[in-house]
């Protein structure tokens, strides 16, 4: 016999796609939204949206450059657009991936990304002990002063890359070669860094063969394809029509971005984000643990589908007591526009404002015009420094029949009061007179402060006249004041030389005409 539980089973979410999976373990902010039919799970989209949601981790053939193989992968699939992760020099082979249509929106994310390689380079001369060898290319870890070599697609600039990891796989003594693994930044020149393997071991060296085992998150062993298998999976639908193959080398680009923290989104907040609205607190429904401010995350629908790109604007913990603000604000949105439906502008007001631009009563841009009523008006929410106008009219007195209302309000109060023989409403009458004395009270002390302010003001006007007249008269004697001391200087002299003339008179004058006649004299002789 079956008998009833309570109890409901757990659900395993461990086993579901991409970024559904441990869903159950987001912390969940509501449940309470409305599913919407729009969009697909990841990998149940239709071929020709699945192919343009797609990236290929794809095993690059030596010779061929980066650019070329991306291009006849454009040509096989027959897309609009493809991008790659990180270029590879043509001899190189390996790890590769390449975004098709609005994948390529990814591409920037993936190639700032770490890379892993193995390497074989040659030494020129013999190294007996493996030992150094593993000990200089240990040395080789951490920040490391690079040059880009001769043959580059970059500036030759002295430049920084740092080396995570290094392992010595295997050393042939007699052939002088070393296999190594490492693990390092994007942008980093492992041909560089043979050379200067060589140069710590005293020996010299160079780069023999490199292949790129991981990208980013994608490795070796994640579903590498082949440029053939790529061309056999589309032969085999056109000629066949079976998409099995297709589904199978194609992966959605959901795949890169489970390393990211997650945040699960409203049907109905969708669209708006695609349109570049920040994501905000109603529009949230589930989030990850440990989201710091500034990090990167990714917004996803509850299908699994990947919105967009965001920076979280709140922590986890804000997330979970907030009940107002932004959450992300938008990097790089990857879903196409109007995929999910317009939810935005269906509130009271926004309908409403949508009316009046149908009848005319607000211009097409939704500002008022001529014939806006005054209530929306009065209702609407005015910017900062908006229209003078808009503002006035805002601004303007209460219709005749509201004041008609506070008139009847304020009879009946009186006709209460008056009508009233109880003691209470006398007790309010005296109230009312007495606050009414207190106010005239205030109102004469008020007048005597205005008139005192008056006068103190007439005062400072009468002081600072006057002081602009002295200020004045000094201009005008600093002015006139050469004229004056030159006139008192001639009268001085004047006065001076009136004072001389009678000691002259008396003798100095016969003494002054003898000096003359001998300096005559004097001068006719030096003439002679």
């Amino acid at each position: 016999m079956i008998k009833p539980q309570t109890t409901t089973p757990s659900i395993d979410t461990s086993q579901w796609p991409i970024l559904l999976k441990n869903y159950d373990r987001l912390n969940v902010r509501t449940g309470h939204y409305t599913p919407l039919p729009s969009g697909f799970s990841p990998l149940k989209r239709p071929l020709a949206e699945y192919i343009r949601y797609g990236i290929l981790n794809l095993d690059k053939p030596s010779n061929p450059s980066s650019h070329e193989v991306v291009a006849w992968i454009k040509r096989i699939l027959r897309v609009e657009k493809t991008g790659h992760s990180g270029t590879l020099d043509p001899k190189v082979t390996g790890n590769l991936i390449v975004c098709i249509d609005r994948a390529t929106r990814l591409v920037k994310s993936q190639q700032g990304a770490g890379k892993e390689y193995v390497c074989v380079a040659r030494l020129h001369s013999k190294v007996p002990d493996v030992a150094k060898v593993a000990r200089a290319l240990e040395s080789l870890t951490g920040a490391v002063f690079q040059r880009p070599p001769l043959i580059s697609a970059v500036k030759r600039q002295l430049r920084i890359r740092t080396i995570y990891e290094s392992k010595l796989l295997e050393y042939d003594v007699d052939r002088h070669l070393v296999v190594f693994w490492i693990s390092c930044e994007a942008g980093t020149y492992v041909r560089t860094m043979c050379v200067h393997l060589g140069l710590i071991l005293g020996v010299g060296g160079h780069m023999q063969e490199l292949r790129r085992v991981r990208s980013g998150i994608l490795g070796e062993k994640d579903n590498m394809v082949t440029m053939h298998d790529v061309m056999d999976a589309q032969w085999v639908y056109d000629n066949y029509r079976d998409e099995t193959y297709l589904r199978r080398v194609i992966m959605p680009l959901e795949v890169l971005l489970t390393s990211y923290k997650r945040l699960v989104v409203k049907d109905s907040a969708v669209n708006a984000i695609c349109y570049g609205a920040k994501l905000m607190i109603p529009g949230l429904l589930r989030f990850e643990n440990d989201i710091e401010v500034g990090e990167e995350v990714v917004l996803m629908t509850t299908k699994g589908e990947a919105i967009a790109l965001g920076i979280a604007e709140m922590t986890t913990a804000v997330m979970a007591t907030c009940d107002h603000g932004v959450v992300a604000k938008i990097k790089r949105v990857v879903m196409d526009r109007d995929t999910y439906p317009r939810k935005w502008g269906l509130g009271p007001t926004a309908s409403m404002k949508k009316k009046l631009i149908a009848e005319g009563k607000l211009d097409k841009h939704g500002k008022p015009n001529d014939s806006t009523p005054k209530e929306w008006l009065r209702n609407v929410a005015l910017p900062t420094g908006g229209d003078s106008m808009v503002a006035s009219l805002a601004a303007s007195a209460e219709p005749a029949a509201v004041e008609k209302e506070k008139e009847d309000g304020e009879g009946r109060k009186r006709k209460l009061d008056d009508s009233s023989d109880s003691p209470a409403p006398v007790v309010g009458k005296k109230a009312k007179v007495e606050e009414g004395e207190a106010e005239v009270e205030k109102k004469e002390k008020k007048k005597k402060k205005h008139k005192k302010s008056e006068e103190d003001d007439d005062a400072e006007t009468e002081e600072n006249v006057e002081k602009e007249k002295k200020k004045k008269n000094k201009d005008k004697v600093e002015a006139s004041s050469p004229d004056t001391e030159k006139s008192e200087k001639k009268k001085k002299k004047k006065s001076k030389e009136s004072e001389e003339t009678p000691v002259a008179v008396n003798g100095a004058g016969d003494d002054k005409s003898e000096k003359k006649k001998k300096k005559k004299k004097s001068k006719d002789a030096v003439e002679e």
